[in-house]
C-alpha cells in the first residue's frame, strides 16, 4: 500500500458534488434510483424509500415525484410525475442542441416544455436557474430574450452524451487496484462527518466496513482534496488515502460485498421491463413523433442513473448472469430509433418561435462503436 496526495480537483467540480450533498428535496433527492422499495443514493448504497413504489418495479425519484417508466404506457410518463423543469430543460438542450452560436428565444423553450406538461411559468423559472447555473447566457438586449448555450455547456454536454452512450460497451481495464479512503473527526463533529460520507459517496466509494471507504481504480485526486477542505479544516481531523490490492478479491469479504449488486441487478431488469412495450411499439411503428420526444426523454433519463450509479466492476465480482447488457441493448436500439421522430417533433413545436429551429435542432446517437463521440443525427 502507499498513500498518495496528488493533484488538485477542479472547484467546479467539487462544488457540484457538494451541492448534490447538501440538496435535499422531500426526503429523496433528484437522481435518486428506487429498486424495490429502497433508494439508491448513488454508490454508497441502498436504504428505505419514503413511499417507495411497487415491490420489482423500477421507479425513479426526481424532486419526491415517482417516476414509473410503465405508468404511461410503452410512451412513458408525462412531465408533471418526472424529472424537475430545470432538469428537464438541461436534458433537451444536450439532447438535441449542439451549437453555442443558435439564438434560442425563450418562447421557443416554453413550448418545447408544454410538450411535457410544463406551464409558461415554470419553463421560464428553468430557463432562468440554467442561466444563474451558467449553462446558457442571455445574448444581447433583445425582448424577449434569446439565450445560447454557453461554450463549457456544449463540451459538458458531448462528454455526458458519450458516457451515456458508451456506458458498458467494453469492460472495463482493471488491474486490481482500489483507492482505500479512513478518516477521523471528533465526536462533535456530526455535520463535518456526515458530509464526508455523502461527499465520497457522491465520489463514487461505498463504505466497506465503518472506517473504511473503497473505489475501484486509481483515480485519487477528486477524493484528495474533498478530504482537504472538508477534514483538514476540522481540529483533531485526519484522514489517509491509500491504494490497494485485496488479497481475495472475489471472495465473500472481498471488496463486492460493499455493493448491493442484488439491487443494481434487479434496477437493470426492472428499465428493461419496464421500456420493453416502448421497444415493441417501436419495432412496429406505433410511435408517433410527439410521443417519441416524451419517451425518449424518459429513457435517457432512467439509463443516465445506472451510468453514474453502476461502479462498472469486473465480470469477476458480478453475480451471473447480469443483466446490464439486455437493458443497455433496449436503451440503444430505442434511442437510436427514436432520435429523428424526436428532433422533428420538436422542430413543429418550436418553429412558430423560432423559425430557425430547423437548422439548429438536432439529436445525438451513438455510432456503431459506441466507445466514440456521439454521432450528429443531421449526417
Amino acid at each position: 500500500m502507499a498513500i498518495r496526495t496528488s493533484s488538485r480537483l477542479p472547484l467546479e467540480d467539487l462544488a457540484e458534488a457538494l451541492l448534490g450533498v447538501a440538496v435535499r428535496i422531500g426526503g429523496v433527492e433528484q437522481g435518486d434510483l428506487v429498486v424495490e422499495g429502497r433508494v439508491h443514493r448513488g454508490p454508497a448504497g441502498l436504504e428505505p424509500a419514503p413511499g417507495a413504489g411497487q415491490q420489482g418495479r423500477l421507479v425513479l425519484q426526481a424532486g419526491g415525484v415517482p417516476v414509473d417508466p410503465v405508468a404511461d404506457g410503452a410512451g412513458g410518463p408525462r412531465a408533471q410525475a418526472g424529472p424537475s423543469p430545470q432538469h428537464l430543460l438541461a436534458t433537451l438542450l444536450g439532447e438535441y442542441l449542439d451549437s453555442a452560436e443558435a439564438d434560442l428565444p425563450s418562447a421557443a423553450v416554453v413550448a418545447a416544455l408544454g410538450e411535457f406538461g410544463i406551464s409558461e411559468a415554470s419553463a421560464r423559472a428553468a430557463l432562468s436557474r440554467l442561466t444563474k447555473r451558467g449553462l446558457i447566457e442571455v445574448r444581447g438586449a433583445a425582448r424577449p430574450p434569446r439565450y445560447h448555450l454557453t461554450p463549457s455547456a456544449i463540451a459538458r454536454h458531448r462528454s455526458r452524451m458519450q458516457h451515456f452512450l458508451s456506458f458498458g460497451s467494453r469492460p472495463p481495464e482493471w488491474t486490481g487496484q482500489w483507492v482505500v479512503v479512513s478518516f477521523s473527526l471528533p465526536d462533535a463533529r456530526q455535520a463535518q462527518r456526515h458530509l464526508v460520507r455523502r461527499t465520497l459517496g457522491q465520489l463514487g466509494f461505498v463504505r466497506l466496513y465503518d472506517s473504511m471507504w473503497l473505489r475501484p481504480g486509481s483515480r485519487a485526486d477528486d477524493a484528495t482534496e474533498a478530504l482537504r477542505l472538508i477534514v483538514d479544516a476540522v481540529d483533531g481531523g485526519r484522514w489517509s488515502l491509500l491504494h490497494s490490492r485485496f488479497h481475495d478479491e472475489a471472495g465473500a469479504h472481498g471488496p463486492a460485498a460493499a455493493y448491493d449488486l442484488a439491487g443494481l441487478a434487479a434496477g437493470y431488469r426492472s428499465f428493461h421491463e419496464g421500456f420493453s412495450p416502448l421497444q415493441s411499439a417501436v419495432r412496429a411503428g406505433e410511435v408517433t413523433r410527439a410521443r417519441a420526444l416524451v419517451a425518449r426523454a424518459s429513457l435517457m433519463d432512467s439509463w443516465r442513473r445506472f451510468c453514474d450509479l453502476d461502479p462498472d466492476l469486473p465480470e469477476h465480482l458480478l453475480p451471473a448472469p447480469w443483466p446490464r447488457q439486455a437493458a443497455r441493448h433496449l436503451f440503444l436500439e430505442v434511442h437510436t430509433a427514436l432520435g429523428p421522430l424526436a428532433e422533428a417533433r420538436l422542430v413543429e413545436v418550436t418553429s412558430p418561435y423560432w423559425p430557425a429551429a430547423a437548422s439548429w435542432i438536432t439529436h445525438f446517437r451513438a455510432p456503431d462503436d459506441t466507445a466514440l463521440p456521439p454521432v450528429d443525427g443531421r449526417g
